[in-house]
């Protein structure tokens, strides 16, 4: 199997919306691919086209080599909705086996070790647990049964940093199994610790599409410095590498693309006491990307 899921022109209305609009999106096996945007740009419509819970307007979706509705794809898909709402009259133990059941059975040393990884008590009842307690068992029921493409809608949200960390590990473990992910998030830093690649969307359209590591590598330098007096306004207008700069009093903030010489001898003559550098937050990358529609 080369592809674990493709929509080929994907169009979705819903009356007058047009919610998604010719989307080409390819996910591989072993491949983190992160779906990128803000609430409303469209990756819910997709995934839930990709699913097979959404009929497309137009174009194609293909899931595991077949139809998404097909119960013998089905089956071999974990899926986590951004809204998920377990039976809450159910024990998390019940629960958990109604759905290992569903796709054939799934070992309970399996689904015991998940449980312990992610803090979920498997024998108190659905309606006496948390929002985030309840994410923790959607996580688990999504990923039990080693499926070959993983969805996830938002999987993170409501969970605490540690289990958010245990939770990206199990992605990755999927993925370096051979599995196809789909992870939907609009928390870049989230999406850029797991991904392999990511496709930025904007009112239903993609708007870019690339590896996680050539967004890093197109990340500006930030630079901090601290002058021994104020900087001439203008001072470093037009110097080569700035992007931009402003000065608050005594501290300069500049964005540099590319080398820093001329920066450095401009400022030379102004007593420069201290320099702070750090990388631009991919999260600004991506901004730039979904303002513009094109690179930085």
């Amino acid at each position: 199997m080369t592809e674990a899921a493709r929509t080929t022109g994907l169009v979705k209305h819903f009356g007058a919306v047009r919610a998604v609009d010719g989307v080409d999106l390819v996910i591989r096996p072993g491949e983190v691919v992160g779906l990128l945007g803000p609430n409303g740009a469209g990756k819910t419509t997709i995934i839930r086209t990709l699913m097979g819970y959404l009929r497309p307007t137009a174009g194609t979706v293909v899931v595991l080599g077949g139809r998404p509705e097909d119960p013998s794809v089905r089956v071999r898909i974990g899926y986590l909705p951004a809204d998920s709402s377990p039976d809450r009259r159910l024990t998390v133990a019940r629960f958990l086996r109604w759905y290992g059941d569903l796709r054939g059975g799934v070992p309970q040393e399996r689904v015991g070790e998940l449980c312990e990884r992610l803090g979920v008590e498997p024998y108190r009842r659905i309606s006496e647990l948390s929002t985030g307690n309840r994410r923790k068992v959607g996580f688990v029921q999504a990923v039990m049964h080693n499926p070959d493409l993983l969805v996830l809608d938002e999987p993170t949200g409501g969970l605490d940093p540690l289990v958010q960390r245990e939770a990206l590990a199990l992605v990755r473990e999927r993925a370096a199994a051979g599995a196809g992910v789909l992870f939907s998030s609009h928390v870049l830093p989230e999406v850029a610790d797991v991904a392999d690649r990511v496709a930025m969307l904007r009112e239903g359209v993609v708007v870019h599409e690339t590896a996680v590591s050539a967004l890093r590598d197109i990340a500006r330098e930030r630079i901090e410095l601290h002058v021994g007096e104020p900087l001439p306004a203008g001072l470093l207008d037009g110097v080569p590498g700035v992007v931009t700069w402003r000065a608050e009093g005594t501290r300069v903030l500049v964005d540099v693309d590319g080398p820093v010489g001329a920066l450095v001898r401009t400022l030379a003559p102004y007593d420069v006491q201290r320099i702070v550098t750090h990388e631009q937050d991919l999260e600004d990358v991506f901004f730039t990307f979904y303002r513009s529609g094109d690179a930085p």
